[in-house]
């Protein structure tokens, strides 16, 4: 009877181990050379077992970091009512988000185009980290005009929740009016603070949100993690 490779049997003791919950989705693996020692093989035997489950799509590698076992993406819905917690929830997973910084500051060209405003127009900027079940999954910017929300900041402080706030404002319901979705690599900030490594792929989706009367009340950028997020068009009302 043939003998089995030593990097097979190696693939096939850390694939049961993930298997029985060692080692859980988006948890890092040892290190080649930890993995080494323990298996009293050289880096290179290793590293064709891992090749073997990153075949298998059990783990995936980045570049400087290591290698990660695998995980399901979170279905994300890009529809006319983009609600990040519905979201989350909905898939069955818990939604937190992290405050970068919460700013008034002069609106950019872009800003100013897509929300209707004049040169010197204020804008509320809040910047921050979006988390499914402890893990960032995506970092966003929301971008809001001063000029008739005045007083977003502090109501957003006190609650904690943009579609709170806006309705502290008088935004009863606010929708979609358009959606761009573009491929892009993570800058060196943007991979710390999603724990990924520099270059790797993220989803970057910018769109526009009205009141009930067209007028716009949101511009967002959000850039998602690529391996931690699948994103589909939604067509509900």
């Amino acid at each position: 009877m043939p003998r089995t490779p030593i990097w097979k049997s190696i693939a096939d003791d850390l694939s049961g181990e993930i298997a029985d919950g060692l080692y859980l989705p988006g948890d890092k693996l040892p290190t080649e050379a930890q993995l080494a020692a323990r298996f009293g093989v050289n880096r290179h035997t290793v590293r064709h077992a891992l090749s073997a489950l990153v075949e298998a799509g059990t783990v995936h590698t980045r570049r400087g970091a290591g290698a990660f076992v695998a995980q399901t993406p979170t279905d994300y819905p890009i529809g006319k009512r983009v609600r990040f917690h519905q979201n989350l929830r909905a898939a069955g997973r818990m939604p937190t988000r992290q405050v970068l910084s919460f700013t008034t500051r002069l609106a950019s060209p872009e800003e100013r185009e897509a929300l209707g405003l004049k040169p010197d127009d204020q804008v509320h900027a809040y910047e921050g980290l979006s988390l499914a079940d402890a893990q960032p999954i995506a970092i966003f910017r929301s971008v809001f005009p001063a000029t008739p929300f005045p007083d977003l900041p502090a109501a957003f402080e006190a609650s904690g929740s943009v579609t709170a706030a806006l309705k502290d404002a008088g935004v009863a319901d606010y929708t979609r009016a358009w959606s761009r979705l573009t491929a892009t690599l993570a800058s060196a900030t943007q991979a710390l603070h999603l724990r990924i490594a520099e270059g790797d792929p993220l989803l970057r989706s910018d769109g526009l949100n009205v009141d009930t009367t067209g007028q716009p009340v949101e511009l967002g950028r959000t850039w998602f993690a690529g391996d931690r997020v699948t994103l589909t068009l939604s067509e509900e009302d």
